[in-house]
């Protein structure tokens, strides 16, 4: 395969419209610089990188009632640095600047129930569940949780949360009961927002067993307030319920009293994965969280105002609070509940064609599904309106990249990005100036100073190693939750590379210096070391998506002996068997299109391939399994189940 093929390049057009372009412009004129690209303007925000923020914070003219002081206190206070001192605003106060009849949210369920509210609703039914929250006493730094599925409402909660000051947290439904409790027994939410019920994949699920459940577990809980999935209401065997009409009933629409916060008063609470231990709870700032989401979606993403936006995601995930940030720029979001392939693979590009959207978030193993079934949505939809694919979540290949442009549309922007769940945002991310090529991100993120370093802490260009940042960036953790001193904190990002003071993040990837873009080939925790050679799991998976039997597969390894061993685990599609002459295929795909080294040692049919519910696979937790350790956070995944057949196959491998 052709290397850094280009397969999009925008056009002068569009460079000259884009919102980089306007920030460019703004800079220049400022200071009579002479920014000609973004490459330029990513210099200039590492070169200076509170004055970077310092520019975009007044060119995107956030709401304050007090602005900054200072921007940062120390760069090198790392982590602990202060950022926006002497600020004083409020999140959700920015999501609502506008107020208008516009609809800002519209809600599609997967069994065809379609909801929307506009900007001027949000505000309303904003200000009864402040003034509802503020009567049992909730009040700045109080815990709020949402155990929601991907609604209208959800958004409503969590800017409510925001807007008192109060700290959000959120997992959707889709997660099990005892991974549920793990996150939110740790923090001890007073107030938790739930459903009586939900629908996936065309079953409706009961709720208010695990709500009993939660209850039970978690104490500290005050009162829970549900919403009715369906017209008729469930009745609650529980105390201190309320059904979400009558929680805001008595209330009457008037002017919120946004609560103002500085930048160590958090906004969210979001939770690690957990499946390879308790989640970590990870503490996040208001005005962090705010300017760097703001500095995302507008730079990053292109986004404008006439734009309708989704993501394929639920409120455990990230990209849910990311997507929500959009309401700044006034666009349409669509909130999809449900499973994005019911009832038939093609259901998002149906909505995207009836809901004319312009930018569509998804996730990796999202487009390797597609791909896998030979699915051609530019054959069957109307996508004219469609500009923009977000992607994330995982590694996507060269031929996932190239499947896009060919089977979906030839004339969008495939955004691939990636960060994470710890900074709410990216490291490397696009820009719609910018050529894509095939299998890469296209840049640095503006205001990131990431690098690649090898084992030893040394810079490397155009080779693999793991993926540093070298300053620190408003949205990264204020702290973790229950971690005194950053101690857990320090132990997860900064004592791989001791003496350097660098965020490690764990990702294993590559700068090139011919296209200036990246390209990832997995967690580095899960990185297979044969024969002193360092191997990305995503080597293999992108040579085994080109076979047509194989459905999904999970690369791990173990020792014998002396030497630590490649076991490939593979999920058939339906009505084919592993048998012999697959197992060649496999084997002489690796050893041709990767290395010998990328070879299998045994390969080993599986029922279904572990996932978290951001879609990554749980490399790490199959290994611990095959090596006799037990699991026991089963329930952080999004199908618990397929782990039992690991447990199972154990002694046999």
């Amino acid at each position: 395969m052709e290397k850094h093929k280009v397969l999009w390049e925008p056009s002068k057009n569009l460079i000259e419209k884009s919102n980089i372009k306007k920030f460019i412009n703004f800079l220049n004129k400022r200071y009579n610089l002479n920014i000609k690209d973004y490459f330029d303007l990513y210099d200039f925000s590492i070169k200076d990188i509170p004055f970077f923020w310092e520019n975009f914070w007044d060119f995107i003219e956030i709401k304050y009632k007090e602005k900054f002081k200072e921007v940062v206190d120390d760069l090198n206070k790392f982590p602990g640095a202060y950022w926006f001192k002497g600020a004083k605003l409020n999140y959700a106060e920015n999501m609502l600047r506008f107020r208008d009849k516009k609809i800002a949210i519209k809600y599609i369920r997967e069994d065809g129930i379609k909801k929307e509210i506009s900007y001027k609703e949000i505000y309303e039914t904003l200000s009864k569940v402040v003034s509802a929250l503020k009567k049992l006493g909730i009040k700045k730094g109080d815990k709020i949780a949402g155990f929601m599925p991907n609604m209208i409402e959800t958004a409503i909660f969590m800017l409510s949360s925001a807007s008192i000051g109060a700290i959000w947290s959120s997992c959707g439904t889709e997660i099990g009961t005892n991974a549920i409790i793990d996150r939110f027994s740790q923090i001890e939410p007073k107030i938790i927002f739930t459903v009586d019920s939900y629908i996936y994949k065309g079953k409706i699920y009961d709720n208010i067993e695990k709500i009993k459940e939660i209850v039970k577990n978690i104490p500290s809980i005050e009162k829970f307030i549900i919403v009715p999935y369906f017209d008729k209401k469930k009745k609650i065997p529980l105390k201190n319920s309320l059904y979400f009409d009558e929680f805001i009933e008595k209330e009457e629409v008037k002017e919120i009293d946004f609560e103002m916060v500085s930048y160590e008063d958090p906004l969210f609470i979001m939770f690690s994965s957990g499946t390879t231990g308790k989640p970590k709870c990870i503490v996040q700032s208001q005005i962090g969280v705010l300017i760097n989401h703001l500095k995302e979606l507008y730079l990053h993403t292109d986004l404008k105002e006439n734009d309708v936006i989704t993501y394929i995601t639920t409120p455990s995930w990230m990209m849910w609070n990311w997507l929500l940030s959009s309401l700044f720029f006034h666009p349409k979001i669509i909130l999809y509940d449900g499973n994005p392939f019911y009832p038939d693979i093609g259901r998002m590009f149906k909505i995207i064609e009836e809901e004319k959207i312009s930018i569509f978030g998804l996730s990796a193993s999202y487009i390797n599904y597609l791909k896998s079934n030979n699915f051609k949505p530019r054959e069957k939809y109307n996508l004219k309106t469609l500009r923009e694919i977000s992607q994330t979540g995982s590694p996507l290949s060269e031929e996932g990249f190239e499947y896009v442009y060919e089977n979906i549309k030839d004339d969008l922007w495939l955004n691939s990005i990636s960060g994470g769940t710890e900074i709410n945002g990216c490291f490397v991310a696009g820009s719609p100036t910018l050529k894509v090529h095939s299998g890469e991100i296209q840049a640095k993120a503006l205001a990131m100073k990431v690098k690649i370093y090898d084992e030893e802490g040394n810079e490397i260009i155009d080779k693999i190693g793991e993926l540093v940042c070298e300053a620190p960036s408003p949205s990264m953790p204020l702290y973790f939750y229950n971690d005194p001193d950053f101690k857990k904190y320090r132990e997860t990002y900064f004592e791989f590379y001791k003496n350097k003071n660098v965020w490690r993040h764990g990702d294993y990837a590559i700068f090139y210096s011919k296209t200036k873009g990246l390209k990832f080939f997995g967690r580095s925790d899960a990185t297979l070391k044969i024969k002193g050679v360092r191997i990305g799991t995503s080597e293999i998976y992108n040579v085994l998506e080109n076979i047509e039997e194989i459905e999904d597969s999970l690369a791990t390894s173990k020792r014998y002996g002396d030497e630590e061993e490649i076991i490939l685990f593979v999920k058939m599609k339906k009505g084919i068997k592993l048998t012999e002459e697959i197992e060649e295929k496999i084997r002489k795909n690796l050893r041709e299109r990767a290395s010998p080294r990328h070879v299998p040692y045994k390969i080993i049919e599986v029922p279904d391939i572990p996932y978290t519910p951001n879609m990554k696979k749980v490399e790490i937790a199959v290994k611990k399994i095959i090596e006799g350790e037990k699991v026991i956070n089963k329930e952080n995944l999004i199908n618990p189940d397929s782990l039992t057949y690991f447990e199972k196959i154990k002694d046999k491998i």
